[in-house]
């Protein structure tokens, strides 16, 4: 095996910095009359030369407290957005759910929305075609799956795009806290299917605020503290150091 190909995501001395305007002018009046007093900016940076490799068929809980830059990490690795330095190789297909509904178009119906979203995620309509029945199984949605998703609730929401994500036979997984919308009854659902997609030997990502989930999915956890790793290593070790920090 050639070297880095155990691993399904490493993550390579990777900063990541933000412009935050401050009196941002948002006319063309305000821009001409407050050219040189306005418009002022602050460079933020959330992520602070990241390190990590993740071995394929590892299940990863990404832990901090909000605004440590455990999504901004999550949206570096999807590539929809890009380091200022340093580098992220991910092999194999990736699939990810961030945020809630992200690619729906809210005039389609569910149904709709599942070639749209599947698509974007590489599936061809034969494949879609065959997967359709299991997903709309899946997300319980058969009574409203030809409905507008605007009149879905968020929970609906989560269900038809965890169903999909879960379906597109990805390499890897990434989940942010989306998970923590929707019934007790989906959630449980959502959990005893990622088990079973790592007993499949899927990678996948998870963040969340859920300790307990953490100890039951996971077996390493990554803690990220004001946009560096400040523990890396077994998740009963690192969530107890992290739970006693920040009681």
């Amino acid at each position: 095996m050639k070297e880095n190909e155990e691993y399904s995501i490493i993550i390579d001395d990777v900063y990541k910095t933000f412009n935050i305007y401050l009196d941002r002018a948002n006319t063309i009046k305000e821009k001409l009359l407050f050219l040189f007093t306005r418009n002022r900016k602050q460079k933020r940076e959330i992520l602070k030369g990241v390190n990590a490799k993740i071995k394929k068929g590892e299940v990863v809980a990404l832990i901090g407290t909000n605004g440590s830059g455990k999504s901004t990490l999550l949206k570096l690795l999807t590539k929809i957005i890009y380091p200022n330095r340093g580098k992220i190789v991910t092999n194999g297909k990736l699939t990810s759910l961030l945020e809630l509904g992200a690619g729906f178009h809210p005039d389609f119906s569910g149904r709709e929305n599942i070639y749209f979203n599947a698509s974007i995620f590489g599936l061809t309509r034969k494949e879609i075609n065959d997967r359709l029945e299991d997903i709309i199984e899946f997300s319980e949605l058969k009574d409203f799956i030809d409905n507008p998703v605007r009149t879905y609730s968020s929970g609906m929401y989560m269900r038809l795009a965890f169903s999909v994500a879960i379906n597109v036979d990805a390499d890897i997984l990434l989940i942010d806290e989306i998970l923590s919308v929707g019934d007790e009854h989906f959630q449980n659902k959502c959990y005893e299917k990622m088990k079973e997609l790592k007993k499949q030997g899927k990678t996948m990502i998870f963040v969340t605020h859920s300790m307990s989930a953490v100890r039951e999915l996971c077996d390493r956890t990554i803690w990220l503290c004001d946009g560096k790793i400040k523990k890396d290593g077994k998740t009963n070790q690192v969530v107890n150091e992290y739970v006693r920090a920040t009681k």
